[in-house]
């Protein structure tokens, strides 16, 4: 293999990203992680200014069963980038489409979470057979569409409002191994970063007995 492909394929190893699959238990994070938007991120994801009473709601309403939702975790198991795939009923013709919203917080910024995420909400959904993916954002956040448009999306915007349709391709066999193994990886990560924090807080306990 030359050189120049030995590099591509370290660096891509070195970007990966742990994305992990979220269910109901995790709903107490993802509240506390969409309350943790500022005001101006909170408007940029769902399109108004919600307040805290409306976050929780919208959160309530959550279906772990009928969605996807994923997430990426810090090294404190904090949820600080997460996306919503959310399918929609079967269209005209016999069309499937999901709706993709995501949400990172302000200090995670700048290391393509967002980004990530599309790519893998993008995987899901092929291999559940969904023909479009939808995304719905004001025209202003120009990072979503800046990420939909790159991935070949078609974006159509009207006033304040911009609607983005990516045309998804079937799924393979390399497809649905892709997600197996990156699944498989990313619980792998989520279980040794709690190793180590369990580790951590019994060594804050050890080290405060002794200094008391």
């Amino acid at each position: 293999m030359p050189a120049s492909s030995d590099s591509a394929a370290v660096s891509s190893v070195l970007r990966w990203i742990p994305i992990r699959s979220l269910g109901a238990r995790h709903r107490a994070r993802v509240l506390a992680h969409l309350l943790a938007l500022t005001p101006a991120d909170r408007y940029l994801r769902f399109g108004y200014c919600a307040t805290d009473a409306q976050v929780t709601r919208y959160v309530e309403r959550l279906d772990f069963e009928q969605d996807q939702l994923f997430g990426i975790f810090n090294r404190q198991l904090e949820l600080v980038a997460m996306a919503h795939l959310a399918y929609l009923p079967q269209g005209t013709g016999g069309a499937r489409m999901a709706e993709f919203g995501v949400s990172v917080l302000g200090q995670a910024r700048g290391g393509g979470l967002g980004s990530r995420l599309f790519d893998h909400a993008v995987l899901h959904a092929r291999n559940r057979n969904i023909d479009t993916l939808i995304i719905h954002a004001l025209t202003e956040n120009t990072a979503m569409l800046r990420i939909a448009h790159n991935a070949g999306a078609r974006v159509l915007r009207q006033g304040p409002d911009a609607e983005a349709l990516l045309q998804l391709p079937p799924y393979t066999v390399a497809s649905q191994i892709e997600e197996l193994l990156e699944d498989r990886a990313a619980e792998v990560d989520y279980h040794f970063k709690r190793q180590v924090r369990r580790v951590d807080t019994l060594w804050g306990r050890v080290t405060g007995l002794r200094a008391d």
